[in-house]
């Protein structure tokens, strides 16, 4: 094969490759980080100490509470307080681990069993908390609150079809996308005239991948948080967010590092080997 058309095809693969290399990682980050219930507890864990996090769950339960166990007027406020308090103690850390097990568990059934409906979460265990804490400030009337199996619907139907559309892609090429990108770089390197300046190439689009994969990351949380409602807690879904990408952006600064300094070793190999000029003669 001639050099200039080995030399064409390995830049064709290289490009690929490098094309490939961020989807790739977000594929993998999708299929094997953001669908494993024990890392995602994990990132999510330190969100129980977040005012924000706090703030918005409290809203969100005790608006829950209120509406699915009937409670009247007069105890409204003081069911929201009390889950607002019941927020800034221990027992909220180990419900807010338990309860993202839970609902984690619970979307991942439903998207791999076609038969199920929808996602919901059982709001009696906080609802049982709240009434002791309601209790322990003595609170009239408090041991009236029923503690009920309160299902709230998570993801109905309708989010469900195309969840498990994407989650079933996303398994194939979680695993397909990296393997590709990496078989491709390496028949690139291998067939091309010059290798020393394919490896090059190949870290240089490396490093671009990994900035591309971290500016992706970026620009999703902006589009994110602008499209929540604007009585949503935005605050509190970029603290969740930051959380569930910082394995992204670990990955994307990785790379960006990875590839720049193999192409600078490169380089530097390449400048030391070269024969020096022959002295003139006079």
């Amino acid at each position: 094969m001639p050099s200039r058309l080995r030399n064409a095809v390995s830049a064709a693969l290289i490009a690929l490759s490098c094309l490939l290399l961020p989807f790739g990682a977000l594929a993998a980050w999708a299929a094997y980080g953001l669908a494993d219930t024990g890392r995602y507890v994990t990132a999510m864990a330190p969100l129980a100490a977040d005012p924000d996090v706090r703030d918005a769950v409290a809203d969100t339960v005790g608006a829950g509470i209120v509406h699915e166990a009937d409670i009247g007027p007069p105890l409204r406020p003081f069911v929201h307080d009390a889950v607002r308090s019941f927020t800034r103690t221990d027992a909220f850390r180990t419900a807010w681990d338990a309860g993202n097990r839970a609902l984690h568990d619970a979307v991942l059934r439903a998207v791999r069993d076609d038969s199920a409906s929808t996602v919901t979460v059982d709001l009696a265990p906080v609802a049982a908390e709240v009434r002791t804490q309601l209790a322990h400030d003595n609170v009239p009337l408090a041991h009236r609150i029923p503690v009920e199996h309160a299902e709230v619907a998570v993801l109905p139907p309708g989010d469900l079809t195309g969840l498990r559309t994407g989650f079933h892609l996303l398994e194939v090429a979680g695993f397909w996308l990296p393997v590709t990108a990496a078989v491709l770089a390496v028949t690139g390197i291998a067939v091309a005239a010059c290798r020393r300046r394919a490896v090059t190439a190949t870290a240089l689009g490396t490093a671009l991948g990994g900035a591309f994969l971290g500016l992706a990351v970026a620009v999703g949380r902006r589009l994110t948080l602008t499209d929540l409602p604007e009585e949503m807690h935005r605050p509190a879904a970029g603290a969740v967010y930051d959380a569930l990408t910082t394995t992204l952006r670990t990955v994307s600064w990785t790379l960006v590092a990875l590839g720049l300094t193999v192409a600078l070793t490169t380089w530097l190999l390449n400048r030391h080997q070269q024969p020096s000029p022959p002295p003139s003669r006079l």
